[in-house]
């Protein structure tokens, strides 16, 4: 006997089914007892009868019934009696249901033997039903008293092999009414489950069953937004579930960004209101206002929108989803764990309201003595203590809710400018767009009608001609709040007509008025931002919250982001190329974005930009070489060193790596896969997909150039660069570091490079020969004080002293061998008094000149860079001459 004795009384006085179940059948009671203290699991489902000696339909009901009366009566006892939580509640229900289907499946195959097997006619195979569970049995969530949402497919068309023959799609039709009576029918005994097969294609006017093929159809061709929100949870009970994901994903999950779900899932949600409102339904915990479909629908309009790239977010389960919504920060997880107490709240009380009478009910008990009982079993004193803590939950629902899904108010005015677009192509509205503050409003006014005259403007389907016209007037009207009003709103359309086809980067504008703003500022700062954006309107997705946009980056956690993403990808290599895009891009956005705000200087966004350029190599090369057939190894024996920019964290926005390949591996085969490995890596880094382009890679600087081999061993680069190399070689190695890969091949490399550097060198020759090679560079780049890289005084000049210090004097000052930029070298220089400190510090401001002038010409997506003050180039000579001396003829 179980100690807690007192459960089953207090179970039994809660809920009237429960006493009227116990005193009708008493063996029920014995086993209840008995057993109390256990979940009801599915290998006691399974003893619970002898179910392969069955040999009817209605042995078969019978038994069914009367297991569901077991399993009822503990649910009951141990959720009232606080020993069961709520996973073990809606678990063992939807566990229920998985068994019954898949017991009574075989028994009603039985009873059409005489039809023989149903044969797929392209196949030849022996075909069976596939049984789909939708709504809350596919996320294993079921509610004690739910009807049960199934739909019925089959893999292909044929006929049975029996003396009797039938088409494939009767024999399963046939099958699928016997499971549906075996479930549904009203027996003295009870139902086992309501079935409710409307979410069917067709709903109610459709085919009971359809083939895999039809319903493949019907997906693509008349598949309807609120059925992309029943598929989410659609789960395979019973038959073949390999061949139903992929036709089903692509359906549910956008390969981008889905926006337009929002529109959708407010129109269903609005059509749930009304008909709640018109039924007087206000009190019903699921459907009311702060209800569980508003808890669902917040987590499954994310999944609608983010899931195709975020496959994490492909999950069954609403909790489980919030679960990982938290850990991606697309809700805060103060505002999860309020959705989550809360759903726990409504799913308990929902549970209590059912057991009360095995009623399929979410409406609160109207007369006293039922309330009571709510009360008392939800923890309450009292019925108003109850409703005190159940409205405060429905109202931090309704609250988030509206947050996520931006309600609009009914009848709010249209917006003031929305008539000046209205009527660009019939009015004149220069001195409007002169009023709101625009310069040229005669080229404004041009260009809006050149917009809404343009072929591609007449062609958007209704919806999204709808949505960009609602976008025009609020977008204008922000536009005209910078400084450069006319080239902001220029840059903008030029971003929304590239985008016009694709209603759902103009549905996110327009359900996010915030990012009208955002937008409209980066733009105004920077034409290259625009055309960025232009170029991968994904990441509009960006500027939803300003949190995460500004955030500093954590490069570790990052890491984990991306190496999650990229395992979630199955192996699939295009898949992965695109999410090294979209994440190297989002990344690059969010810099370019924190650095318009003026978060960092220019030496930090470069190392900033170098550890994001680091990171996607290293998930290149990690996935790469899993991509590579008959690999020896796990993890290569593979190094990527970063030489120019990428190598002294110099790196701006747009720039080239320069990177070289080496490997240490004594396996036969290992020169060709390492080789094959820097080819594929190549491609996956510099071939443009539909996500764009990740990086241009320069693979000039290995050993003898383009004719030299793509990778090389540590010691074949080490005899190279002691016999081999050139001078220009050593100045660039000055500026090499070890980017990713096996690191004790790149402990390898940092000797060997030290070692080089450190060598004795006859200060005047090297002197004569640095200064020789410059004057050969300014043969094919001509000094002009507008190209602040190549003029006299200017970036190279700079950067051939600090290689000449090094390689002159690295022997002597081994703080000139640390890989920290051209300007933190040449104050090391200074304190070691190789070079005049006064000089050094002047050199060093001009080379940050030089470096912001360069950085604003990308910023303006210009060509041509400003002139530097002239007195810089002069720094920078006199520098040049204190450090040269004979040999500087003036560069």
């Amino acid at each position: 006997m179980p100690a807690n004795t007192a459960v089953i009384p207090a179970a039994r006085t809660f809920s009237y089914y429960l006493d009227r179940q116990l005193s009708a059948y008493p063996e029920q009671l014995a086993l209840l007892t008995e057993r109390l203290q256990l979940p009801f699991d599915q290998a006691e489902m399974q003893a619970f009868a002898d179910w392969d000696s069955v040999d009817s339909m209605e042995v078969l009901q019978t038994l069914l019934r009367k297991l569901r009366t077991a399993v009822m009566a503990r649910l009951i006892a141990r959720d009232v009696g606080g020993l069961a939580d709520l996973d073990e509640v809606v678990r063992t229900i939807s566990l229920l249901a998985d068994f019954v289907i898949n017991i009574t499946l075989p028994i009603a195959k039985r009873t059409l033997a005489h039809f023989g097997e149903p044969i797929g006619e392209d196949s030849g195979e022996v075909q069976e039903l596939i049984v789909v569970g939708m709504g809350k049995l596919g996320g294993h969530e079921l509610n004690v008293s739910s009807d049960i949402d199934l739909i019925f497919l089959y893999p292909e068309g044929g006929d049975t092999n029996g003396s009797r023959k039938l088409a494939n799609h009767e024999y399963f039709t046939r099958l699928g009414k016997l499971l549906i009576a075996a479930l549904n029918d009203l027996t003295f005994d009870g139902q086992v489950f309501r079935v409710d097969m409307r979410l069917r294609p067709y709903g109610d006017s459709g085919p009971l069953v359809m083939s895999l093929a039809a319903l493949e159809n019907y997906l693509l061709s008349q598949g309807r937004e609120w059925e992309r929100y029943a598929w989410i949870k659609a789960r395979v009970i019973a038959g073949d579930a390999s061949q139903l994901e992929p036709l089903t994903r692509p359906f549910v999950y956008r390969k981008y960004l889905d926006y337009g779900a929002y529109g959708a899932m407010r129109d269903l949600h609005a059509q749930i209101r009304r008909e709640v409102a018109r039924r007087d339904m206000a009190e019903n915990i699921k459907l009311g206002p702060g209800g569980i479909r508003e808890v669902e629908f917040i987590a499954q309009v994310f999944q609608l929108i983010r899931g195709g790239r975020e496959r994490r977010l492909q999950l069954k389960s609403t909790r489980d989803t919030y679960a990982v919504l938290a850990e991606l920060r697309l809700l805060e997880p103060d505002t999860v764990t309020e959705l989550l107490q809360a759903y726990t709240f409504l799913r308990n009380l929902e549970h209590r309201l059912q057991y009360l009478d095995d009623q399929q009910t979410q409406n609160l008990p109207g007369n006293d003595e039922n309330q009571r009982r709510i009360a008392v079993s939800m923890g309450f004193a009292d019925w108003q203590a109850f409703m005190d803590e159940l409205n405060q939950h429905r109202r931090k629902v309704a609250r988030h809710f509206e947050q996520v899904f931006f309600l609009p108010t009914e009848g709010a005015p249209a917006h003031p400018l929305e008539s000046l677009w209205r009527d660009i192509a019939d009015t004149d509205v220069d001195s409007q767009l002169a009023a709101l503050g625009y310069q040229d409003a005669s080229a404004i006014q041009t260009q809006l009608r050149s917009l809404k005259a343009s072929q591609r403007y007449q062609q958007l389907p209704d919806g999204g001609r709808k949505k960009l016209d609602a976008l025009m007037g609020p977008l204008t009207e922000v536009a005209a709040g910078f400084e450069n009003p006319d080239t902001t709103l220029s840059r903008v359309l030029t971003l929304i007509e590239a985008i016009s086809r694709r209603s759902s980067y103009l549905s996110l504008l327009q359900e996010y008025p915030q990012t009208l703003q955002r937008l409209a500022s980066l733009c105004s700062a920077s034409a290259w931002v625009s055309g960025y954006l232009t170029r991968h309107p994904i990441l509009l997705d960006e500027l939803l919250d300003a949190r995460v946009l500004y955030a500093t980056p954590d490069w570790p956690q990052l890491a984990a982001q991306l190496q999650q993403q990229l395992e979630d990808c199955q192996g699939d290599v295009e898949a992965k190329m695109d999410t090294l895009r979209h994440f190297q891009h989002a990344q690059t956005f969010r810099l370019v974005a924190q650095d318009l705000a003026g978060m960092w200087t220019l030496e930090a966004l470069s190392d900033e930009l170098s550890r994001l350029a680091d990171l996607v190599l290293a998930a290149t090369l990690q996935h790469a070489w899993q991509d590579i057939p008959k690999r020896h190894r796990e993890v290569p024996l593979f190094t990527i060193i970063g030489y120019g920019k990428l190598g002294g964290k110099e790196l701006g926005y747009a720039s080239d790596l320069d990177v070289i390949f080496l490997y240490d591996d004594e396996h036969p085969d290992a020169a060709e896969l390492y080789s094959r490995l820097a080819r594929k890596m190549t491609t996956w880094l510099t071939s443009t997909t539909s996500a764009g382009v990740l990086y241009d890679i320069d693979l000039r600087l290995r050993p003898n150039g383009s004719s030299g081999l793509l990778v090389s061993t540590t010691d074949a680069f080490r005899h190279y660069q002691h016999h081999d190399a050139w001078l220009w070689e050593h100045q660039a190695l000055t500026r090499a570091r070890f980017v990713c890969g096996n690191v004790e091949i790149g402990a390898r490399f940092d000797a060997i490079r030290e070692e080089v550097l450190s060598l004795p060198r006859e200060q005047a020759k090297l002197a004569a020969e640095v200064v020789a090679m410059r004057n050969k560079m300014l043969e094919t780049h001509p000094s002009r004080d507008d190209d602040v890289k190549h003029a006299r005084g200017g970036i190279v000049d700079v950067e051939f002293i600090v290689q000449y210090l090094i390689l002159a004097h690295a022997r002597q000052v081994p703080g000139l061998l640390a890989n920290s930029g051209n300007i933190a070298l040449l104050a090391t220089a200074a304190d070691a008094g190789l070079v005049p400190a006064a000089l050094a510090n002047q050199a060093r401001d001009a080379y940050r000149t030089y470096r912001r002038l360069q950085h604003a010409s990308r910023l303006n997506d210009s060509s041509k860079v400003s002139h530097a003050p002239l007195e810089c180039y002069q720094q920078v000579q006199a520098l040049w001459l204190a450090v040269f001396g004979a040999a500087a003829s003036a560069p």
